[in-house]
């Protein structure tokens, strides 16, 4: 999908605080939002074995494919913890079963950023189309430095301190042109050559400050859409990962259910997913009729059965029950984003569509493992999460499992929420019973981009903090 370690964290079940999939407040041994420590190497010895050896014992424990685990590795050969992982899980990742969805963070910077949803950069998400060697900005934190320069979703990045990005793409791709933007730190300062979706062109010197990523925009997050007389709720979902979206989504469906609503279109086309307790709340606030059915269950490999759950619809005094969904996706699309669709399917059947192309697939999640002394988290896939019919598996993405399914692209010259942005006219063409073009997908490949004209991936560093890894495209 070209996100490199995209780790969308994206189903957290249990007691056990994982991401992608349950997060929250954890009792168990493990932590989702936290970790506990485990086993191998001496609390205080955070050398390059020491940890290594701390890795290989969680994964032999938790791993969820233990038989694609490659204990033959040299560590030895590795001069990083993350490269010495990458190598145990390799024959998972040669299978798609495990896409860089295992790896090590910082606990203080992660626990940050669920609590805070505080960052630092310009507060942009970039995508480039490799084809034409361009980078535009899809969407912007509107109290980040970058849109008070009138910067937004539309914008094309010309030119970097003087560096043409046509340039900075056709000699080193898109981590060409993060290495131009400067390290994600306070102060680092651009000057960036902006074209509008007008065409206009603009200068602007723009400096990196800590800003809070908004899980729901305050300009276009939550709308309600007239669609022929219909009431129809629009949500757009940046992320899972901040706790915060649970009382954002609340207060959007509090407006939802005084108005009636029961058509929603779920717009996650960058949503890489995060908390799965985020996902549970969602899930309960688009299924009042619904409370005590199955929402998804959590399956863990047979050696760790006891830890296996089955989450059930809670009541929501805000909830609505929805009768027809329209999830908006892209390749950007995973995890917990694809859980809750999934989730669906039992219940409404063609009354659910993917629109837009396909998702990325990730039907696994991940616990926490910490080591404290060394400030390692461990991230590692030691779950699958699958709905009240026990599908699940879509590690193609969603196109192959979802009832209906509508191809649209992405306009980004056009204001998301807007009813006229490809997407959302789709949305609302599937919600008004006309009829659309289904996502074509290519057997054992994710059509993230075969749907779309023009192709564009959201642009990932080759050393995401853990920011950027929950939220593709963060610049």
């Amino acid at each position: 999908m070209g996100l490199g370690r995209t780790v969308f964290t994206a189903t957290l079940a249990l007691s056990l605080a994982a991401c992608g999939g349950g997060g929250g407040n954890s009792s168990g041994s493990i932590a989702g939002s936290g970790g506990s420590a485990g086993g191998g190497g001496t609390a205080g010895n955070c050398s390059l074995g020491s940890r290594q050896d701390w890795a290989l014992a969680q994964l032999d424990e938790w791993y969820l494919f233990p038989d694609l685990l490659d204990k033959t590795v040299n560590q030895a050969s590795h001069s990083s913890v993350q490269s010495y992982i990458d190598a145990l899980v390799a024959p998972a990742r040669a299978e798609q079963r495990d896409r860089f969805f295992t790896y090590l963070t910082s606990i203080a910077e992660e626990n940050a950023l669920i609590s805070s949803g505080s960052s630092a950069g310009f507060g942009i998400r970039l995508s480039y189309n490799q084809a034409t060697n361009q980078v535009f900005v899809v969407e912007a934190f509107e109290n980040a430095p970058a849109f008070a320069e009138g910067i937004d979703r539309g914008s094309e990045i010309v030119a970097i301190d003087g560096q043409s990005v046509g340039s900075l793409m056709a000699s080193g791709g898109p981590q060409a042109v993060i290495n131009a933007l400067g390290p994600s730190d306070p102060g680092v300062t651009r000057r960036l050559i902006v074209r509008q979706p007008d065409s206009s062109e603009i200068t602007a010197s723009v400096t990196k400050a800590e800003f809070s990523l908004d899980p729901i925009s305050d300009r276009y997050g939550a709308k309600i859409l007239d669609n022929g007389g219909t009431k129809v709720g629009y949500v757009n979902l940046r992320t899972f990962i901040i706790e915060d979206a649970n009382r954002q989504l609340r207060e959007a469906f509090r407006v939802f259910r005084d108005q009636g609503v029961t058509q929603v279109i779920l717009d996650f086309r960058y949503n890489g997913g995060g908390l799965v307790s985020v996902a549970d709340v969602l899930g309960d606030l688009l299924a009042a009729n619904r409370t005590g059915e199955i929402f998804s269950k959590t399956i863990f490999r047979a050696s760790k059965s006891a830890s296996d759950e089955t989450r059930r619809f809670a009541a929501e005094p805000q909830a609505i029950a929805a009768t027809r969904i329209a999830v908006i996706g892209t390749g950007g699309t995973a995890s917990a984003s694809e859980l809750v669709a999934n989730a669906f399917i039992p219940y409404l059947g063609d009354d659910l569509a993917l629109i837009g192309t396909d998702t990325y697939g990730k039907p696994v999640g991940q616990i926490a493992r910490d080591r404290s002394a060394c400030d390692d988290r461990l991230r590692l896939v030691a779950f699958r999460t699958v709905n009240a019919n026990d599908g699940g598996d879509y590690y193609g993405g969603l196109a192959d499992v979802m009832p209906r399914t509508c191809q649209a692209s992405d306009d980004i010259t056009k204001p998301l929420g807007d009813p006229t942005e490809a997407s959302i006219a789709t949305a609302l063409d599937f919600l008004a019973g006309r009829s659309c073009t289904a996502i074509a997908a290519a057997p054992g490949t994710t059509a993230a981009a075969r749907a779309t004209p023009e192709r564009r991936e959201l642009i990932m560093p080759d050393a995401p903090s853990p920011a950027q890894l929950e939220i593709p495209g963060l610049q």
